[in-house]
């Protein structure tokens, strides 16, 4: 069974946003640079609103503008020691381009599960994400990423 979730390439000008994730739920992990993601909820009219709700939830802001939705998502499999605990065998996550439309300095890590929050150039953000799919993903769609 596949969990959904949602994973937003955040911009303002030309910085990208990576979140420094230290923990899923309440067992720490070791420090992942990644994009801000999170599943689909029941509640969730759309993916667009779950995508939305992640923002808000892990930045405090509402100052974002979904941009546009890939069509491709990015799909891995669970490790086993993970699939036994959440239910779920596979990730797929439907990736937006979103436009940050509010003062950078505002933004501040809201939720226990995020230690930090970055602003990084486009050359900067392969080296820094964690997961090679994430990576893959931003380098393939990164010259059509239409950042003012």
């Amino acid at each position: 069974m596949s969990r959904q979730a949602v994973g937003a390439i955040v911009y303002k000008e030309d910085q990208f946003l990576l979140v420094h994730k230290v923990k899923v739920g309440s067992e720490k992990i070791p420090g992942e640079w990644d994009f801000i993601k999170g599943g689909i909820e029941e509640s969730d009219e759309s993916s667009r609103h779950a995508m939305l709700r992640e923002l808000k939830e892990e930045t405090g802001s509402t100052d974002f503008l979904i941009v546009k939705q890939f069509e491709e998502k990015i799909c891995f499999s669970f490790p086993q020691k993970i699939k036994l605990k959440i239910g779920f065998e596979r990730q797929e996550t439907t990736m937006f381009l979103v436009e940050y439309t509010g003062i950078t300095e505002n933004l501040l890590p809201m939720d226990e599960e995020i230690a930090e929050l970055q602003w990084l150039t486009k050359n900067e953000v392969p080296n820094k994400l964690t997961h090679d799919d994430t990576r893959s993903f931003f380098i393939k769609y990164l010259s059509s990423l239409s950042t003012k």
